[in-house]
């Protein structure tokens, strides 16, 4: 299947920022959605926007770390449309801080869903994608997969660990499964809300506004990855302001 129209796409990290961007683009394209992430009220409050412009869509909350919910989201897609042809694997969390810090509850954090939430959706689609014959992950992961500074050596961990991760599995995706991986700088969301110093919180929202892309840019990143060819593979796209170093 090549294209958007009529694709069933499943989008976790669904409720704002990139993914709210990417659902609200995807469904302008005639994609058919199942939508997933922790906060409930606002991806119902996103699905009935999105039903208002004539886009079938069904959602459910999902924590990403739970390999559970990752599975009953994409069986909720199975169960609604028949089928699912995309996982947008968009869930993240970053409270940085300084290892000195020893916010250790934070690193477990950024494991079990950075990593771990990917993890849990491979084990979720990929047998229901080997079983149709097709298929696509999308990954959405972070310039800082390249590049770590001080506050962000887990973050960055993280974000390295599931390039790693997503790399592998294109090499064992073999040619019915399609893998991409989608790497955003500075992004204009609410992503900085979880970082914990106030101090590195403050120069981090500084640097956002200075240079800031907006979430649609990275959703049109996924969006292409998308709608190519069935033998195409769009493997990996790195998006970042032209002022980021």
């Amino acid at each position: 299947m090549d294209g958007i129209e009529s694709k069933v796409i499943v989008i976790t990290g669904a409720s704002s920022g990139i993914g709210a961007a990417t659902a609200r683009m995807l469904a302008g394209s005639g994609a058919r959605l199942v939508l997933g992430a922790r906060r409930e009220e606002r991806l119902r409050e996103l699905a009935e926007e999105l039903r208002g412009g004539g886009a079938e869509v069904a959602v459910r909350a999902v924590d990403v770390s739970r390999r559970d919910d990752v599975a009953a989201l994409v069986a909720l897609a199975q169960e609604t449309f028949g089928r699912v042809d995309v996982l947008v694997g968009n869930a993240g969390t970053g409270p940085v801080s300084l290892l000195d810090d020893l916010r250790v509850d934070d690193w477990d954090a950024m494991i079990d869903v950075n990593v771990k939430g990917l993890l849990h959706g491979i084990a979720a689609a990929l047998p229901l994608f080997r079983a149709q014959g097709h298929g696509q992950f999308v990954h959405t992961l972070s310039t800082a997969a390249y590049r770590t500074v001080p506050g962000q050596a887990v973050y960055s961990a993280s974000k390295a660990a599931a390039r790693t991760l997503t790399e592998g599995l294109r090499q064992e995706a073999g040619p019915s499964v399609r893998v991409s991986m989608v790497s955003p700088g500075f992004v204009a969301t609410d992503f900085l809300a979880s970082v914990p110093d106030a101090e590195l919180r403050a120069r981090l929202t500084e640097s956002m506004d200075a240079m800031a892309i907006p979430p649609e840019a990275v959703a049109r990143a996924i969006r292409f990855a998308i709608e190519q060819p069935a033998d195409v593979d769009v493997n990996e796209i790195v998006v970042r302001p032209t002022a980021q170093a």
